[in-house]
């Protein structure tokens, strides 16, 4: 065990209910994640004081513990010293004792976006890692040391796209993790969704059936909803299915039935269901900006800290991979969100200049630079904006003027950006002054920050 965790790890532990209390624990990029059997019993308090905590609070029924960008450490620590599984649950039964909840309109919509961010977490590293590999070779091609002719160039390239347009695979695995399926049978079902032969039986409009039934042949390349909502029922069909198979036959016909079963299930009703609601939630976000403009981006930046905070910001993933599968670049949530990841780096560096304590100050510049550069926002909100209200207005405000100016300006995202701060700018190179165009919404919403943040300052804990 990390010695630089182990005091942390036997503070959250106990704080959480103990080990017994743990239904399920992962992490994303700064936060761990705890569902628990038990909330009352969770020591909240012990938790905020914890070391090397920065934030903590509840989003539906999962605790988040706001770490930062070290947060891996942290979640191999507490792994070690509870004798939990990397990523799995303690214990399929743990979750048995729960008393059923009442179903309301609240608690489905919930449940979905549980389900929906509980998938793409885990991937958020390999979109990070995608998304900068397409930086670096934007960049090596910019300055002329790396040709569009290069096969280096188109290698990169590949590689930079491959985490988009396998997105059904990927989640595939990451759904059938969260919604306790089988993975590999998850991932097999995302692949039929991608494979080429269907692909291409959809661009030439063939119709299909299986067993009769009429298949909706369509391209699922980057899409996500489709294979989460499919994974859940099959979450549901291995279970019924693992019931009924005697146990020395469970490992041949449990997956062989279950795929037999899912494939009508996903291609004549999950799947389509799933990419209509992507496609209308890309075409609802798109009128959106069509119909108010600028407003639209303006609103959206102001709204994105809490948005993140709750974790919100990854149900807008069906969005932008759809506008970039459609058209190649996103008007909308991405200049939005990297306005956004920047004022919160300068919400910081404002308040760590005007703050008194040198630990309030070295919090918030640590905060600021790891904002700004590595665009990881999450210490900024928790450990500084949040904490002190001040920032938080101050960089809604910010964010707000900043998008009005993105939007008045039609300022687009050409590529996921993998990082949300400095390294994100490159992603804005496109035709005419589009690049130009952002770094002037993004200085007018980061001086709106940090002006405001200066004024009216912060008020230190005594």
């Amino acid at each position: 065990m990390s010695k630089k965790y182990e005091e942390l790890a036997n503070a959250l532990i106990p704080a959480v209910g103990g080990k017994s209390n743990i239904i399920y624990f992962q992490h994303c990029t700064t936060r761990l994640r705890f569902n628990l059997k038990d909330r009352s019993i969770v020591d909240v308090k012990a938790i905020e004081n914890a070391d090397k905590v920065l934030g903590v609070q509840w989003s539906a029924d999962e605790l988040q513990v706001v770490i930062g960008p070290a947060v891996s450490e942290a979640y191999d620590a507490i792994c070690q010293a509870a004798g939990l599984a990397a990523q799995e649950a303690v214990d399929e039964n743990l979750d048995a004792e729960l008393t059923k909840k009442k179903i309301t309109p609240k608690s489905i919509l919930i449940g979905i976006m549980d389900g929906v961010s509980g998938s793409i977490t885990p991937i958020i590293p390999m979109m990070i890692g995608g998304g900068m590999i397409k930086v670096i070779y934007m960049l090596a091609n910019m300055v002329g040391i790396l040709p569009e002719t290069s096969t280096t160039y188109q290698i990169l390239y590949w590689l930079g796209d491959a985490f988009i347009y396998f997105f059904p695979v990927f989640l595939g695995a990451t759904s059938a993790k969260k919604f306790g399926a089988n993975q590999g049978v998850g991932m097999l079902l995302g692949a039929l969704l991608i494979y080429p032969s269907f692909i291409a039986a959809a661009t030439a409009g063939e119709s299909m059936t299986i067993f009769g039934l009429p298949v909706y042949v369509t391209n699922y390349s980057s899409t996500v909803i489709p294979i989460i909502l499919t994974v859940f029922v099959l979450s549901k069909i291995e279970k019924l299915v693992t019931k009924i198979i005697p146990d020395f036959l469970k490992a041949c016909l449990v997956p062989t039935l279950s795929l037999l079963i899912m494939l009508p299930v996903m291609l004549v009703v999950t799947a389509p269901i799933g990419y209509y609601i992507g496609t209308y939630v890309a075409a609802a976000v798109a009128w959106i900006y069509e119909t108010i403009g600028f407003l639209g981006v303006a609103v959206l930046a102001a709204l994105l800290p809490l948005m993140v905070m709750t974790g919100m910001h990854t149900m807008m993933t069906p969005y932008w991979t759809t506008a970039f599968a459609t058209s190649g670049m996103d008007y909308f949530f991405l200049p939005a969100m990297i306005i956004s990841n920047l004022n919160q780096a300068a919400a910081s560096l404002a308040a760590g200049l005007r703050a008194k304590t040198q630990k309030t100050k070295s919090t918030a510049l640590s905060c600021a630079f790891t904002a700004f550069v590595a665009g990881v926002t999450e210490p900024a909100m928790f450990g500084v904006t949040l904490k002190y209200k001040t920032p938080l207005y101050a960089a809604m405000i910010g964010n707000f003027v900043g998008g009005a100016v993105a939007g008045l300006l039609s300022v687009a995202c050409y590529a996921f950006p993998g990082s949300g701060g400095l390294f994100a700018i490159v992603t804005f190179t496109g035709p005419g002054n589009n690049l130009l165009y952002f770094l002037l919404a993004a200085a007018v919403g980061m001086v709106v920050t940090f002006v405001l943040t200066f004024i009216f300052g912060i008020k230190e804990e005594k």
